[in-house]
């Protein structure tokens, strides 16, 4: 019994830190957010929602300078205020904003903003049990095994959620009569906008694809659709 020790406390730990964060994200966002009141996005917004045939999408300003969309596990989807001004400031287009709504409709329709919370709390669990196996077996470099082992899993499934959700986005655009340019355009900014330069790491450590990678996988789709 002793030797399953680390896998229960882990799961326990695991089941703690997934309803921990739940409240605490919820809490955070309900407190540090408005619903977006802008007529262009909303009207953009509102095209997207009957395409799939939903009543509206809820879209919220999260009141942070960060450029990011967020999609919360209860369907809600975020623009950060730092992402906004950038619209404000005409550096992004209403098209160009469509286009991260529709992604981050792409992680909540597909599943990913309750499976990250639920992956982020297990990956926890996962890092605590590994490193207490490893800790055993490796004294003092068991758990730096256990955390590069559990980064590199998570950066993977993460990567896999972005292609995935790219390719809802670009259909939901599509049938929605904006189309894929501004998502493109879009990813080609990315990176002045937020002032990061992914290729200072390796890009199978990155949680999201690189941008020529994404491109070219929305360009793969629209000709496999014919769009």
């Amino acid at each position: 019994m002793l030797k399953f020790t680390p896998i229960l406390l882990a799961v326990v730990y695991g089941f703690i830190m997934y309803r921990f964060s739940a409240w605490r994200l919820k809490r955070e966002l309900d407190e540090k957010s408005t619903e977006l009141a802008d007529p262009a996005l909303r009207k953009l917004a509102a095209d997207m929602a009957q395409v799939v045939d939903i009543p509206r999408i809820k879209v919220h300003i999260y009141e942070v300078e960060p450029v990011n969309g967020l999609a919360a596990p209860d369907g809600r989807i975020f623009i950060t205020r730092g992402f906004y001004a950038k619209y404000q400031n005409g550096e992004v287009t209403a098209p160009e904003m469509a286009s991260v709504i529709a992604h981050e409709l792409g992680h909540v329709a597909l599943g990913h903003s309750r499976r990250r919370m639920i992956d982020f709390s297990g990956q926890n669990a996962l890092r605590t049990a590994l490193a207490m196996v490893l800790s055993r077996i490796l004294p003092g470099i068991g758990p730096m095994i256990a955390n590069a082992a559990m980064s590199l899993l998570m950066a993977r499934l993460s990567r896999s959620d972005e292609y995935e959700a790219d390719a809802y986005a670009s259909a939901l655009l599509v049938k929605a009569g904006i189309g894929t340019a501004p998502q493109k355009s879009l990813f080609e900014k990315l990176e002045h906008l937020t002032g990061a330069h992914g290729a200072a790491q390796p890009a199978w450590l990155l949680s999201h694809p690189k941008t020529p990678e994404r491109i070219a996988a929305i360009q793969a789709n629209e000709i496999k659709w014919d769009v």
